[in-house]
């Protein structure tokens, strides 16, 4: 019998998983998991539990919100192999189910990876340190994912995160961050507001449009950072590119890339899955390509993975063109 261990925060969302708790258990152990539980007692508890046990078990399944999610792959990227993960999310937010699509009913996510296959998803490291599941931010308005009125979530998606940031800043009050970003033997320096990395369709719930798509294995993150208006005819120019999306114009600098740095003068406050990562004058994201093996229900992310997997050289799964190529024609397909 495979051994799992379960390690679920009872606080995450309304702590409704106090209602459904036996439930799972029962679903994990009729599916063939002799089946340890882990209720968490603080923060960076389930980081603890993984890091010291992980390696005795079969099978990681974990519930909360994105927090707990982040603690658990953090301590799942130390052990010296691979041990699968499955995720019950719980949370508030939950963007990073919301991007996998991992459904939301506990006992559904609990069968889902009874059921499930395989999906090996990057993850982020951060400053050689720490690592993020689907999103590292600095600015004065990384918050914002987590305050923005779920009206304009709805209506406006990412761009609303941009939007309602930018709706805080009077031009000429806040005087930004000077930073030079450095990517794939690019160098340009800017004064920037903020600063997104993501490897995500989902942050503080809304949903990200990318126009080029965003696959969760391809080793690229998604990278947009908003240029600091220097006078209200340009913060409203900033805001109406934002609420259309339009993140190529020149108030934006955005790109997709395996590896940023980031260089400023003074220390920039970093937040890694909406947790606090950290100020730093240097700062350097990594993507770790395919890091973890995560169990999830069999769904259109998982073929193309398996597509990929069967091009031939294994080198040219890496080259966007044949990916772009490949998908050509599934271009209605949500990711």
């Amino acid at each position: 019998m495979k051994k799992m261990l379960f390690v679920f925060n009872p606080r995450s969302g309304k702590g409704l998983i106090r209602n459904a708790l036996l439930d799972i258990v029962d679903i994990f152990t009729r599916g063939g998991f002799e089946v340890v539980t882990y209720p968490t007692q603080k923060p960076r508890d389930g980081y603890r539990k993984i890091l010291e046990d992980g390696m005795n078990f079969d099978v990681v399944a974990v519930s909360g919100g994105d927090g707990t999610m982040s603690e658990a792959v953090t301590a799942l990227m130390q052990l010296p192999k691979m041990i699968p993960i499955g995720y019950i999310p719980t949370g508030s937010t939950n963007d990073f189910a919301a991007s996998m699509r991992i459904s939301t009913n506990m006992t559904d996510a609990a069968q889902d990876i009874v059921d499930g296959v395989y999906f090996e998803y990057d993850v982020g490291q951060f400053n050689k340190q720490r690592y993020f599941v689907y999103v590292a931010a600095f600015g004065i308005f990384t918050d914002v994912p987590y305050v923005t009125p779920q009206d304009a979530k709805n209506i406006f998606g990412h761009a609303a995160y941009i939007a309602e940031g930018i709706k805080r800043f009077t031009a000429g009050s806040y005087k930004g961050m000077d930073i030079t970003v450095e990517h794939d033997g690019i160098k340009e320096s800017g004064n920037f507001l903020l600063g997104i990395v993501s490897n995500s369709t989902s942050i503080g719930g809304m949903k990200v449009p990318m126009r080029e798509g965003v696959y969760f294995d391809d080793g690229l993150f998604e990278v947009t950072l908003v240029r600091t208006p220097s006078t209200p005819l340009a913060l409203q120019q900033t805001l109406n590119d934002a609420l259309l999306n339009r993140l190529n114009t020149k108030n934006f600098l955005s790109f997709k890339s395996a590896k940023v740095s980031f260089t400023s003068p003074e220390p920039i406050s970093w937040t890694l899955d909406g947790e606090a990562g950290g100020a730093y004058t240097e700062s350097v994201a990594v993507n770790c390509r395919r890091a973890i093996k995560l169990i999830i229900k069999p769904d259109d992310k998982t073929d193309q993975q398996r597509e990929i997997d069967l091009l031939k050289p294994p080198s040219d799964t890496t080259n966007k063109y044949l990916r772009t190529a490949l998908f050509e024609d599934q271009d209605g397909i949500e990711i």
